[in-house]
């Protein structure tokens, strides 16, 4: 007699009959209906909703997978969170349900989030203005001091050119706080903010960079937005008008990263298809479009030649770029050979520095740093006090030279030669400390990089003139 096999064991012709007449045949559930995708530390929560039709036996269980990757949690019910995935990294989601027959088809795939670390934030050095945001200004900060006690911060950044700072939390909320002379912070006034105040009520931004004389900032949607003092243009907006609050740079949604603006009012952002642009002032050249001058103004986004392979850009005086190929490229002054191209030749179109294809990140400045893909740091510039990290002082150098050995160096910012920067979750300063920048609880200079208190969990940080903030332990 014929029979079929079933999710426990043989059903005859008459059973088989009898199950299908009553609904309970085995069968596959249909595909589960997708949710919204929350991103976290790490880790993503993504919501569905059962399959219409769950099969036979009805009783399921779930499977949420993430690309890229592939990394899969499993669960009962909705919503259910994947962890290991990489901050920094944008994943969407499917999910599968799965009964004793076997497993449905995947759903439709999530909304693309992109997970990011949390912390405290710690701020140190000048704070004439109250850009330390720790509720008060004027007496120098020489040993960390928590910001508040939040711990959900996810990004920082500070302004190399006036004493004002950013943050977003990860809410995709943004703060500022700080000298607030011409609406620099972006909060619809012009008074001065010693704690964070937000910007707007808006919780979509994703990216936040300090200017010269204000902000820029790129939303979820891939808009980009800035506001501030706007004298050369560098809002960026077509116009030389103050902008006290954020107003969006055209029209594009495809802007993917924000350089932070340097010394001269000059801005720097690379889109999703890999073209480079820039605007505003081009004094030394640090805008890469084959000019410079104190009259060479762009009030809206240019692009920088015809290559779609940029990947990110940063300046604090002098402008550094890296592209997807791992080239390092630079302009802008170099009167102390802070481009690193073995001279002291200024440029104002790209020029790439040496031949090696594994750089991962740059600034520039007077004493400019860069990290490569293997985990070194490398530094170069002006040298006098020690803002190399080499345990010299006065030997400036116009090639980069490494700074120790390790390999695990992961993030680090520049301020006016001084460096903070990240070893394996340990935070390590060096250079100028004359307003306790270093954090270190003293004035004292350093020429290698020393220790910041004894945690691992800072994850990012951001120098401006004569101080740092950092984003890491919780207390």
């Amino acid at each position: 007699m014929p029979q079929w096999k079933q999710f426990s064991g043989n059903w005859t012709v008459t059973q088989a009959a009898q199950a299908k007449g009553a609904g309970t045949w085995p069968l596959l559930p249909g595909a589960p209906t997708i949710g919204t995708a929350t991103g976290g530390n790490g880790e993503a929560s993504v919501a569905f909703t059962a399959p219409a039709n769950p099969g036979y036996p009805t009783t399921l269980t779930y499977e949420v997978t993430s690309s890229p990757g592939s990394i899969t949690a499993s669960g009962s019910a909705s919503p259910i969170v994947v962890t290991g995935l990489t901050n920094g990294t944008e994943y969407t989601f499917t999910v599968t349900a799965t009964n004793d027959t076997g497993t449905s088809p995947a759903s439709a795939a999530s909304n693309a989030v992109t997970p990011v670390a949390e912390g405290g934030l710690w701020a140190v050095g000048n704070n004439n203005a109250g850009q330390l945001g720790i509720n008060q200004s004027g007496a120098d900060i020489s040993s960390p001091v928590q910001v508040g006690s939040l711990t959900t911060w996810s990004q920082v950044s500070m302004s190399a050119e006036f004493y004002g700072s950013f943050a977003i939390k990860t809410d995709g909320t943004m703060w500022a706080w700080g000298d607030n002379d011409n609406g620099k912070l972006g909060i619809n006034s012009q008074i001065n903010k010693s704690s964070p105040t937000q910007i707007g009520a808006l919780t979509s931004w994703q990216q936040v960079a300090a200017m010269a004389d204000g902000g820029y900032a790129i939303k979820n949607d891939g808009t980009l937005w800035s506001w501030g003092r706007n004298l050369y243009g560098s809002v960026g907006d077509n116009t030389v008008i103050q902008r006290s609050s954020p107003v969006q740079i055209g029209s594009d949604t495809d802007w993917a990263y924000i350089g932070n603006g340097g010394g001269e009012y000059g801005a720097f952002a690379v889109k999703t298809d890999g073209t480079l642009w820039t605007w505003g002032r081009d004094l030394y050249g640090e805008c890469m479009q084959n000019t410079a001058g104190s009259l060479v103004r762009r009030s809206s986004p240019t692009q920088v030649g015809a290559l779609t392979n940029w990947a990110k850009v940063e300046n604090y005086s002098a402008t550094y770029a890296v592209k997807t190929d791992g080239t390092l490229w630079v302009a802008g002054p170099n009167s102390d050979g802070g481009l690193g191209t073995n001279n002291r030749i200024s440029y104002s179109s790209p020029v790439q520095v040496g031949s090696l294809t594994n750089w991962s990140f740059g600034i520039g400045g007077d004493s400019s740093a860069a990290t490569k893909t293997d985990g070194t740091i490398w530094t170069v510039g002006i040298n006098t006090h020690g803002a190399l990290g080499t345990n010299t002082v006065y030997s400036n150098r116009s090639s980069p030279v490494q700074v120790g050995s390790s390999t695990t160096w992961s993030t680090f910012s520049i301020g006016e030669q001084n460096v903070a920067a990240i070893n394996d979750g340990a935070l390590y300063v060096w250079g100028r400390n004359t307003a306790g920048q270093l954090g270190l609880n003293d004035t004292a200079n350093r020429s290698s990089p020393v220790q910041v208190g004894s945690s691992t969990e800072w994850f990012t940080v951001w120098s401006q003139y004569e101080g740092w903030l950092s984003i890491g332990p919780t207390s």
